[in-house]
């Protein structure tokens, strides 16, 4: 009985001896205490494997990944520098709506051993970092305006304000091209003034102004990039941005229009123009033409009265006579000695 009775206790010694082993995996850090005191930290990129420990509860194993992780914080409403006129703009056009995203990683031993310590899990390092690149953005966006970040330039309407007419430039997809650098190039600046590698107004930064430095000092975390996902306007002004959208669409629609119906009339107007131009140049041509035809048809009868004028004037007669005769069926009685059937009695003697 007393043989059986051991078995259960050789059991659970050796289940309590198994906690003397721990492994480290090469993607992690593995933090030792002892009694809540520091007694190892294994690093997997180098101290990878099989290790002892004393056995619980007198050592405790805490594990933390050591690859780039990355925090989705929620969108947070900013200022920005903008200055409305009035009330509804101001709400408008000067609060924003903006989605980061923080990756992050712990670079070292020495810098697992701060993380531990100060934050111990990555849920407690997104409650950490979260207000605090927050608070930063917040800072950064409020010393610039808010065309900074979302407008770009219309470069049709620029260019036509310089040579004073609208202006025919190359294809849409240039400028969407030369609008999407512009924007990622602003972006850029507000990430390095995120991160403290400018000034939050631009230039030179100062210690204060390194969030990098600052999260790796204080909580052992090394923020590798702050990536602006998306800026927008805030749910409750979202109606208001869509209705002066389409005011200022249906303006401009109204100025295309204006725009087009003055062209069509200027186009209308030199066709009419270039119409009359051309039936004038017409009919003096067709009255050109026209007497010099009478002219050399005045010619040709002169011609022909000169060289036999019996004959001409039987053709003549002959004529006549058959404009009397045509579309009519009238019967006519008349002497063969009548001067109207002189013509048929045949022509004339050719003169000798």
């Amino acid at each position: 009985m007393t043989r059986y009775a051991l078995i259960p206790l050789l059991v659970l010694l050796a289940l309590w001896g198994r906690t003397a082993f721990y492994s480290v995996d090469q993607a992690e850090f593995v933090y030792v205490t002892r009694f809540g005191d520091r007694v190892a930290i294994h690093d997997g990129a180098t101290n990878a494997g099989l290790h002892t420990k004393v056995p619980w509860p007198v050592d405790s194993v805490q594990r933390i990944d050591r690859r780039i992780q990355s925090i989705d914080l929620p969108a947070v409403e900013v200022l920005t520098r903008d200055r409305a006129r009035d009330v509804v703009q101001q709400t408008v056009g000067s609060t924003l709506t903006v989605d980061a995203t923080i990756i992050w990683k712990i670079p070292d031993a020495e810098a697992a051993g701060r993380f531990f310590r100060a934050v111990r899990t990555p849920e407690q390092a997104k409650k950490i970092l979260g207000p605090l690149v927050n608070g930063r953005l917040s800072a950064v966006i409020s010393t610039v305006p808010v065309e900074y970040l979302i407008d770009v330039v219309d470069v049709q309407t620029a260019a036509a304000a310089v040579v004073g007419v609208t202006a025919v430039l190359p294809a849409d997809g240039v400028f969407r091209a030369a609008d999407a650098r512009v924007i990622d190039e602003r972006v850029e600046r507000i990430r390095q003034r995120l991160l403290g590698d400018e000034g939050l107004s631009g230039g030179a930064s100062t210690a204060a102004d390194n969030l990098r430095a600052q999260s790796l000092s204080e909580y052992g975390i090394e923020i590798v990039d702050v990536r602006i996902r998306r800026f927008s306007y805030p749910e409750a002004v979202r109606a208001k941005i869509a209705e002066r959208i389409r005011s200022e669409r249906d303006k401009k629609a109204a100025d295309y229009e204006s725009e087009g119906r003055k062209k069509a009339a200027d186009i209308t107007t030199d066709a009419d123009r270039v119409a009359r131009t051309t039936e004038a140049d017409a009919r003096a041509k067709k009255t050109v033409i026209e007497g010099m035809a009478n002219a050399e048809a005045k010619r040709i009868l002169a011609k022909a009265w000169s060289q036999d004028r019996e004959f001409y004037l039987f053709l003549q007669n002959l004529r006549a006579f058959q404009r009397m005769m045509e579309n009519t069926r009238d019967v006519w009685l008349l002497s063969t000695k009548n001067p109207l059937l002189k013509p048929l009695t045949g022509p004339p003697t050719p003169p000798k």
